[in-house]
């Protein structure tokens, strides 16, 4: 299986606080990888090496086998990786369409002159991108909520609309953090399916940060585990979760072996 995302050897400090200790991983191409540890234990800093948040101490991130390691975000983003963030980060007083319309800036010509002066060729690429947006808001579920404004949602289609706005860059590489995070239980079911069909439609790697175990357990392909900045498990979900290292440092000793796929 060819290589979506390598991560060699990757080192992160904040003065004395060690983020990330000599953490290797790779997410291979067409699969669902997740990414669990508990709170504190590097995740979300790791996230952030690989979109260009942070620059490594030392350690490499490669891309669909090209060097982007210290890459700025506005170029991982041109190059194909597309993230959420933990906390929901909508233009809230933005209708829904705007908000998926923000996310095709890195994928649109029409220069200044064009916008200002209303060309033929600003005209053409609005209407290409609105009946894309319109697809992508069906796809996550949004159909005829485009005018509405993004803060009127539900909390759960807010997410979801994050995730149609990232989807407008035209991804190959899809990363979510903590995606259920604050959702009920039906809400979680409706992203676990909409997470599946990002990957099977849409050929869509993904490598997702969640701590709800039954998502995880549920849709993931490829769990890599972390604490204290280190790697101490990766596996498949059957495999992690009955690893003696995982238990004791996240899972707790009553967590059972029955979260299979659903």
């Amino acid at each position: 299986m060819a290589e979506m995302l390598k991560v060699e050897g990757v080192d992160k400090r904040f003065g004395g606080v060690v983020a990330l200790n000599n953490v290797s991983m790779t997410v291979e191409k067409g699969k669902i990888h997740g990414l669990i540890g508990p709170n504190g234990a590097g995740k979300t800093t790791l996230f952030n090496v690989v979109t260009g948040l942070y620059k490594p101490d030392s350690g490499t991130v490669t891309f669909a086998g090209e060097p982007v390691t210290g890459l700025a975000p506005h170029e991982l983003c041109e190059r194909g990786i597309a993230r959420t963030f933990q906390n929901i980060r909508l233009f809230s007083s933005l209708s829904v369409m705007d908000n998926v319309l923000v996310g095709y800036h890195c994928r649109t010509s029409a220069g200044t002159w064009d916008i200002l002066f209303g060309t033929r060729r600003a005209a053409e690429e609005r209407r290409r991108i609105l009946a894309e947006g319109s697809r992508l808001l069906e796809l996550a579920g949004l159909a005829g909520l485009g005018g509405k404004r993004a803060r009127s949602l539900p909390y759960g289609l807010q997410r979801r609309l994050e995730i149609a706005r990232a989807l407008a860059t035209s991804p190959s590489l899809l990363l979510l953090d903590e995606p259920s995070a604050g959702m009920n239980t039906q809400e979680k079911n409706v992203l676990r399916d909409f997470i599946r069909r990002l990957n099977a439609e849409l050929g869509l790697t993904i490598l997702i940060i969640e701590h709800d175990m039954k998502l995880v357990m549920t849709v993931c392909d490829i769990i890599t585990v972390l604490d204290h900045g280190q790697k101490i498990s990766e596996g498949t979900p059957a495999a992690v979760q009955g690893d003696p290292c995982v238990i004791e440092a996240y899972l707790g000793k009553g967590f059972g072996g029955n979260a299979g796929r659903a």
